[in-house]
């Protein structure tokens, strides 16, 4: 009895002396998950978007305005801190015009810091300027593919003309459509048009007469009158039978301006799902073809815009988070495809929503001469913005072209 009493005894010491073996009402807790250092880190309430590739080539102004990446109602409450050892840190951007001598890849990096200095975003890219020689006099047909902004012929003519500047690429500009009445300016851009209809929207007046009444360039009535993608044909009327080198597709304000944060996801799953049957259109035919996604840009910097346009029925904040959730969904869906001859064009970084947009000066109310100047377009730029916008483009034909 003894020995039984001094074993009880010794076994209510050890329990009371290694907590974890005294016995208790409630069950046992899992021991938490540990989180990746990154994730627990970072948490990007900015939800950045910068692409794998920032393409820059001599002698052209590349900018990455961080409202454009970033998704803020006011970009002004945080620090945008950019880590590279090229180009130059402004207050809305980062800058760089390279020269010949700075030809070759180069690590970027941005942070994004609140008011307490911490980083709460970071997200990383590469630099690449690509040399100015890249293509030169080599011949290249592109295809430009777009809703209004491509219609509106700037900046198509505007890439026709760097080409020209930069000798070569060669360009052949391709295209049933040529609104502006220019020789050596054609493309497929028509005003209010989305990635559904140029898969699906069958006329018998397509390639011709007003370009709202339109069918797809692309389809045609087979043998048994049943409307076809048949990009070979196309290929046929407007390319001599050969298939483009390029095509840019630049498509997105009309698939979701009006979409709520209920509907984006579904608009733009649709979106997605007829830009896929267009890549497969275009290389069905050759596969060889290289085809550029344009990322899409975001909208006029003030909600003055909107509400002299058709922005009536939209804010400017619930468009910015409708384009912003269609370029992070064109990031994961067509990102990292260079294989595939599918590349993302970061157009939505150099465009300045501030200044580039179309704005009229007038009186701040009706009792008052003093006048201020009011962005008066929602998403389509001025002229300069449009050039902005070229750039992007030039300079990854330049990098596609070597």
């Amino acid at each position: 009895m003894n020995t039984l009493l001094r074993l009880t005894t010794l076994l209510s010491l050890l329990i009371l002396a290694v907590p974890s073996l005294a016995l208790t009402d409630e069950p046992a807790k899992p021991a938490p998950e540990s989180q990746p250092a990154a994730e627990a880190e970072f948490q990007d309430p900015l939800r950045l978007i910068l692409p794998p590739i920032i393409y820059a080539i001599p002698g052209i102004e590349t900018s990455v305005y961080f409202d454009n990446v970033s998704l803020t109602i006011n970009p002004g409450n945080y620090v945008f801190d950019v880590h590279c050892n090229r180009g130059h840190l402004q207050q809305e951007r980062w800058t760089y015009t390279p020269d010949e001598k700075e030809i070759g890849d180069y690590k970027f990096k941005l942070n994004v810091l609140d008011q307490n200095n911490k980083i709460i975003a970071s997200q990383e890219s590469r630099l690449r300027v690509v040399p100015t020689a890249a293509g030169k006099d080599k011949p290249t047909s592109l295809l430009m593919i777009g809703d209004s902004l491509t219609h509106n012929s700037v900046y198509p003519r505007h890439v026709f003309e760097l080409s020209e500047k930069f000798q070569g690429p060669k360009l052949k500009l391709i295209g049933s459509h040529n609104p502006s009445n220019e020789a050596n300016v054609r493309h497929e851009g028509y005003g209010g048009w989305t990635a559904v209809r140029f898969a699906t929207h069958f006329k018998e007046n397509a390639r011709q007469g007003n370009y709202r009444e339109r069918g797809s360039p692309f389809l045609y009535a087979d043998e048994y009158g049943k409307p076809q993608l048949d990009f070979p044909r196309y290929c046929k009327e407007f390319n001599d039978g050969n298939a483009p080198d390029l095509v840019t597709i630049f498509l997105g304000p009309n698939d979701v301006y009006s979409a709520t944060d209920e509907s984006i996801e579904e608009r733009t799953d649709t979106m997605v799902k007829h830009l896929d049957i267009l890549v497969k259109m275009i290389h069905d035919f050759n596969p060889k073809t290289k085809i550029g996604f344009m990322l899409p840009v975001p909208p006029a910097a003030s909600q003055d815009a909107f509400g002299t346009t058709n922005g009536r029925q939209q804010t400017r904040w619930q468009y910015k988070r409708n384009q912003h959730y269609v370029a992070e969904r064109m990031l994961k869906h067509y990102g990292g495809k260079e294989a595939e001859q599918i590349y993302l064009v970061p157009t939505h970084l150099n465009l300045d929503c501030v200044h580039n947009y179309p704005a009229k000066r007038v009186p701040w109310n009706s009792h008052t001469t003093e006048e201020t100047l009011r962005q008066n377009n929602a998403v389509h730029p001025a002229s300069n913005g449009y050039l902005q916008i070229g750039d992007s483009v030039f300079s990854w034909i330049k990098e596609v072209s070597r």
